[in-house]
């Protein structure tokens, strides 16, 4: 029994040392044989869904290898878009996103293809297909990606999902596991492929207050482990400051308020980054959305009174 077991394991680690040396964009390297310090550039950046209103307004920031970064902010700055677009889903009007050192195209659907292949990303609502099982949803991106034997990839499998601590959730269906649950299956796969960089879009959304501490420690834990990059996209201050070695503050309407150490930012003396740090009702950031005056909208002359 031991001796089967080590082979198996002596195979899974085979198997990803085959992923990562068939994919030769996991190994670009710049002129002097070395990697850049920074894996993904935002090179001034500028995006809007239309010409009205820009989400976006000429973004600069780079992401370091192998740090947890996160971007925080309030809702409707832009945080989640900064995410689509390194994972090509939108493309810039203006500026540039680089990953490795290439630009971003996100209407080259070949070389898309080949940055998705090393990147991973946690959605919103974990976006598990419902009619799959818990081993089937993590098994989704081998079956797509690789050409491993069926024995292989079951053992990768129960590899990630006993990295989040649902080895014994494998045959359940989605319906049957609760939210936080379905959480960590969804990181479970996004690190299927072993992944250069992972995202992750609001992963502490919802989740209780032990579920929020689980997911906070694995993200650290998994970024430690594998030495990939990982961007947390969050509005959950403590969370983030505990296990980000990175952070960057935005603004709406897609503006840098400020980036550092979590250090750096809780003890800042910026109006707009206290206000936010510490979650208070008053200061710089608004809490209505842009809008026209009130009276226009209720056909009340400026004169008139409530």
């Amino acid at each position: 029994m031991r001796e089967c077991f080590e082979h198996r394991a002596k195979l899974v680690s085979s198997a990803g040392r085959a992923l990562l040396n068939n994919n030769p964009r996991r190994s670009r390297a710049g002129h002097d044989g070395l990697k850049p310090d920074h894996l993904i550039e935002i090179d001034h950046v500028t995006f809007g869904y239309d010409a009205s209103r820009n989400i976006l307004n000429d973004v600069s920031l780079s992401f370091e290898r192998g740090k947890v970064t996160s971007i925080l902010g309030a809702s409707g700055c832009g945080k989640t878009t900064l995410l689509r677009l390194i994972g090509g889903s939108i493309a810039a009007t203006g500026g540039e996103v680089r990953f490795d050192g290439e630009a971003v195209d996100a209407h080259d659907s070949e070389r898309l293809f080949r940055l998705r292949r090393r990147l991973g990303m946690l959605f919103q609502f974990g976006a598990l297909f419902t009619d799959l099982s818990v081993f089937e949803n993590v098994a989704f991106p081998l079956r797509e990606h690789t050409d491993l034997p069926e024995a292989l990839i079951r053992d990768i499998v129960l590899m990630k999902l006993n990295a989040v601590g649902l080895r014994g959730a494998a045959p359940l269906r989605i319906s049957e596991v609760s939210g936080g649950m379905a959480r960590r299956i969804a990181l479970a796969r996004a690190i299927a492929l072993d992944p250069e960089l992972i995202m992750y879009d609001e992963p502490f959304a919802g989740l209780d207050l032990i579920s929020m501490g689980v997911a906070a420690n694995l993200i650290r834990t998994l970024n430690d482990v594998t030495g990939a990059t990982s961007l947390v996209v969050s509005h959950d201050v403590p969370e983030c400051m505990a296990i980000s070695d990175h952070v960057i503050l935005m603004a709406a309407p897609g503006r840098i308020v400020a980036q550092g150490t979590p250090k750096e930012l809780m003890n800042s003396t910026d109006p707009e980054v206290r206000q936010f740090v510490r979650g208070e009702p008053d200061g710089p950031v608004k809490f209505h959305y842009p809008a026209r005056p009130i009276g226009e909208d209720f056909g009340v002359s400026k004169g008139a009174t409530a």
